[in-house]
């Protein structure tokens, strides 16, 4: 019986160290604006798996430029087509792996006491709403959000009246702590993040035909060889990934 019990425990501990083993851990780079989303995800993940999820969230833009620098990231996610773009012309990502997770939409909005109300449609008054205030956006020379913002701005005919007048973030959870914390009165952010931010409250959403389509892709690196990395990825496809990414508003 003794003897028995000790080949038990023997294989007990090998079939754990076993599992232990197979865990991996790998890194994911990923646009500011899903952080609540993905978060939940990996935490799921990572309870089924065990492996061990290392995301960083930063703006597209950076994330992009990182990867190109050689930083050991295994999947990258886009807020936009044309950095996904940019790596894949520099051959840093696996064309294969590739594909387009999620959209999202573009708002307008003001810190939750506010009184402010804007109607947003061509020539609309936002230089005269700003007063001798700022507006909060993203980079909108360089990240996604403020790209999108720039131009649904330049395409309704007021850009030339507020450009001076951007306070411009890193990223877009840059701007939206900006409004939330009242130092500028308008931002522009996607919708999802005005919704998980309580300090803040949509003014109004921009016309999805007057900027281009928002839309999430997602890859590996081209120097990853992680086969969790791959499963993770696969991962975001399937319905409890889907229901998470539509549970915080992203399409």
């Amino acid at each position: 019986m003794y003897r028995s019990f000790i080949v038990a425990v023997v294989s007990l501990v090998l079939a754990l160290f076993a599992s232990t083993s197979r865990a991996d851990t790998f890194t994911v780079f990923a646009a500011a604006s899903l952080r609540n989303a993905l978060d939940e995800i990996t935490r799921t993940h990572e309870t089924r798996t065990k492996d061990k999820v290392v995301v960083s969230y930063a703006a597209s833009s950076a994330l992009a430029k990182q990867i190109e620098q050689g930083a050991p990231a295994d999947v990258f996610v886009s807020a936009d087509l044309e950095w996904m773009d940019y790596l894949e012309k520099r051959q840093l990502i696996k064309p294969s792996s590739r594909f387009n997770l999620v959209r999202n939409r573009l708002v307008l909005i003001a810190p939750a006491d506010s009184r402010a109300a804007l109607r947003i449609a061509p020539g609309f008054p936002l230089a005269s709403a700003l007063g001798k205030e700022r507006i909060s956006m993203a980079n909108p020379d360089s990240v996604p959000a403020g790209r999108y913002g720039k131009a649904a701005l330049e395409s309704l005919g007021v850009w030339k009246d507020v450009q001076s007048r951007v306070a411009a973030a890193n990223d877009v959870r840059g701007a939206l702590l900006l409004v939330a914390r009242g130092e500028t009165p308008f931002g522009i952010v996607y919708s999802t993040d005005a919704a998980v931010e309580p300090k803040v409250r949509i003014v109004d959403t921009f016309p999805e035909n007057t900027h281009p389509p928002i839309v999430y892709p997602a890859a590996l690196t081209a120097v990853s060889k992680s086969a969790a990395a791959q499963g993770f990825l696969n991962s975001l496809r399937e319905p409890p990934a889907r229901a998470a990414f539509e549970k915080y508003g992203f399409r």
